[in-house]
């Protein structure tokens, strides 16, 4: 039986993002659905303040409609979206960056409902909470500071994350390209630039929120490498891997490598399309 890929974007992200692989799958002959998490897609708020012209201190303190999100309210969302499609067939769970997080919690709570897991340079917990690798020397090449510049109002006064991806600072677009296109044209960057949300939710969860062998363990799984990820370094990217593998030996990761940014894979989606259909063809027969 055919199977339906259900896929999860990162922070700031949505169903949007992955238009252009839905597409490439859909020609390769393959169901997928692309999942909006709370507060994203056309439940995200763009506040007017966020409109040009921009009033950036308007911005920093306009309310958002993700306030109070959080990675249960994520989790349970998605467990709707694979109880549903479930029941047509085997479900192929694909998740991105932050969406890994979800991903993974879901897995926990409901392996019975995912066929395999596929993580694309995406969190996958197992020693550590989410928030404490960005301690680790693999995320030391990560450019914070960047970044950082486009953070708008303050967190825990707003109750989420906001950032003013429609900046014209050209050092603040420099780094967001180097962050996540660096391997794209400019125009690429751009339009991929204004499908990011401005707001995104705190909560990136706790250390109890980590793959556990009994439930996530038992489920096959993919990781698939993008080598000039600079959001989610390779070296993570492959601390991910190795992590998973020593919490089940017995069911290590089918691993997959593809060049590029940490966008690239979404922009040019062809050669991920082809990675994920042969990851479905892993399925056992019959299933």
């Amino acid at each position: 039986m055919q199977p339906t890929f259900v896929l999860v974007h990162g922070a700031f992200a949505s169903s949007f993002s992955f238009a252009p692989l839905q597409a490439e799958l859909g020609l390769l002959g393959h169901r997928s659905v692309a999942v909006d998490l709370p507060g994203h897609g056309f439940g995200a708020t763009y506040p007017r303040a966020y409109q040009a012209p921009q009033d950036l201190a308007g911005l920093a303190t306009e309310a958002g409609g993700i306030k109070g999100v959080t990675l249960a309210d994520n989790v349970a969302h998605l467990i709707g979206i694979l109880e549903r499609a479930k029941r047509n067939g085997p479900v192929i769970l694909v998740s991105h960056s932050r969406g890994g997080l979800t991903a993974t919690v879901a897995a926990n709570r409901r392996p019975d409902l995912i066929d395999r897991i596929v993580y694309v340079s995406a969190w996958a917990p197992v020693d550590l909470a989410v928030g404490a690798y960005y301690a680790e020397p693999e995320m030391a090449t990560v450019d914070a500071a960047g970044l950082a510049a486009a953070m708008v109002g303050n967190p825990a006064e707003l109750g989420l994350l906001r950032c003013n991806f429609r900046t014209a600072d050209p050092g603040v677009l420099a780094a967001f390209k180097s962050a996540f296109l660096a391997d794209g044209t400019d125009e690429e960057f751009m339009v991929f630039l204004n499908t990011f949300q401005p707001d995104e939710n705190l909560d990136a969860g706790t250390p109890e929120d980590r793959a556990q062998r009994d439930s996530w363990g038992r489920i096959p799984r993919t990781y698939v490498r993008l080598t000039e990820d600079t959001s989610v370094p390779l070296a993570m990217q492959d601390r991910m891997i190795r992590e998973g593998d020593a919490l089940t030996p017995e069911n290590p990761y089918d691993v997959r490598t593809l060049p590029g940014s940490h966008l690239k894979w979404l922009v040019d989606p062809a050669p991920a399309a082809r990675v994920l259909g042969e990851v479905a063809a892993l399925l056992p027969a019959g299933s």
